[in-house]
């Protein structure tokens, strides 16, 4: 098929996406779910829907109609995320086939490597966006993007292994190869030790994920008692069972098979369970220093399904430029909006996306030089980063506080 032809039907593609990335950004909510969509049931009192309604980008034109029940203006927003996620897919596709990621210099993968790698960064940014958009009208981001999106980032690891982001190896000869937990694979990782570390990981991670309640005033003893009770009755179920059991099940079953797959799932597990694990960190942190809460827990699960798809070297870097692009969202919503309530989804989103598209200035020009000389070191650094915030945050209670 012509290049030319792929863009265009990825173009359609695109807004028809768009047009259902609109339906779960308004039926996923989980305060005001709202039937806009036109693949959603209408509201009982609608005026009734047409074919054409369905038509990508035309047919908000005739959903207009529906003004009087969802508020004016209502349709500008979600034609525009089919109109920019129409326009974004084949830009992706083009930068990424044209070997975006690669630095100058080193040979490019093959076509069919290329495809799964913009594929499944495609699939990231549409949960990313789902997730987004719900943090910015409820402040809250549900488990069907954060929960569903992790397991899809294992299981694409595991399928696509050369999907990960490059990791280019000076020769001679100059190579390209996935960006593993490690440079220097050790071989450790393929014994017993290295099925301890992913059943560790999947095993925090679901445990962050199921419900629970954990509540201090009454004393550590208590809280682990509260805990305990509260796990007995949310967590044991079959559907967490069962979650258990094949997930443990097929962590063994690649590791057994080992190879490639056992390292790109080993890659996901670790950055599933570091990146969701720096941001729990911060929210435990920001508590105690500000005695109340500091982030949402879907920022947690948030950012362990970012760790998923691209490891735990790349959400080190969202983590330290989420803060940076928050400031400037943050004053773009003040000015458009007035709101001065800053959801943190949409920053550890738009970081992500910033270090996907600029992988090749940031990795290979920028900072993997120091995580192959600190790598070790790496989260030590993070460990005195998150002290350091605490006493930051102590402070500016004590000074900002009732006096």
């Amino acid at each position: 098929m012509p290049f030319w032809l792929q863009i265009l039907l990825l173009g359609c593609v695109g807004a028809c996406v768009g047009g259902q990335l609109n339906r779960a950004i308004y039926r996923w909510a989980i305060f005001h779910k709202r039937s806009i969509s036109p693949w959603s049931a209408p509201p009982e009192n609608a005026p009734p829907r047409h074919w054409q309604d369905r038509i990508p980008l035309v047919g908000w034109c005739g959903l207009r109609r529906e003004a009087s029940l969802h508020g004016p203006g209502f349709w500008v927003r979600p034609l525009l995320i089919e109109l920019f996620v129409a326009v974004g897919f084949p830009l992706q596709y083009w930068w990424e086939m044209n070997g975006g990621l690669i630095p100058p210099g080193f040979p490019h993968p093959s076509t069919s490597v290329l495809m799964a790698s913009c594929a499944v960064h495609l699939l990231l940014f549409c949960l990313m966006f789902i997730g987004s958009f719900i943090d910015l009208d409820e402040k809250t981001i549900p488990d069907e993007v954060t929960v569903l999106g992790a397991l899809a980032g294992l299981i694409l690891a595991t399928l696509l292994p050369h999907a990960m982001l490059p990791n280019p190896l000076h020769g001679p000869p100059a190579i390209i190869r996935p960006l593993w937990l490690a440079d220097s694979w050790p071989a450790w990782l393929h014994t017993s030790w290295g099925l301890a570390i992913g059943w560790s990981c999947f095993l925090g991670w679901l445990y962050a994920i199921v419900p629970k309640i954990w509540r201090t005033r009454g004393g550590l003893i208590k809280a682990l008692r509260i805990l305990v009770a509260s796990l007995r009755r949310y967590a044991v179920n079959w559907t967490t069972c069962i979650g258990l059991v094949v997930g443990c099940v097929s962590i063994a079953g690649i590791w057994w098979v080992g190879g490639l797959h056992w390292r790109a799932l080993l890659t996901s597990l670790v950055g599933l369970a570091f990146g969701g694990g720096m941001i729990w960190a911060v929210r435990i942190i920001g508590t105690v220093a500000l005695r109340r809460e500091a982030m949402g827990f879907g920022d947690v699960t948030l950012m362990a399904m970012v760790g998923a798809f691209v490891g735990w070297q790349p959400s080190v870097i969202i983590f330290f430029i989420a803060p940076l692009c928050g400031v400037f969202l943050a004053v773009g919503q003040w000015v458009t909006t007035g709101r001065k309530d800053i959801p943190y989804g949409p920053f550890l989103c738009f970081a992500t996306w910033l270090v996907i598209d600029g992988w090749t200035e940031l990795w290979y020009r920028g900072v993997m030089d120091v995580f192959r000389v600190l790598g070790p070191v790496v989260p030590w650094l993070l460990l005195f980063c998150l002290l350091l915030m605490h006493g930051m945050l102590t402070f500016w209670r004590l000074m900002t506080g009732p006096r």
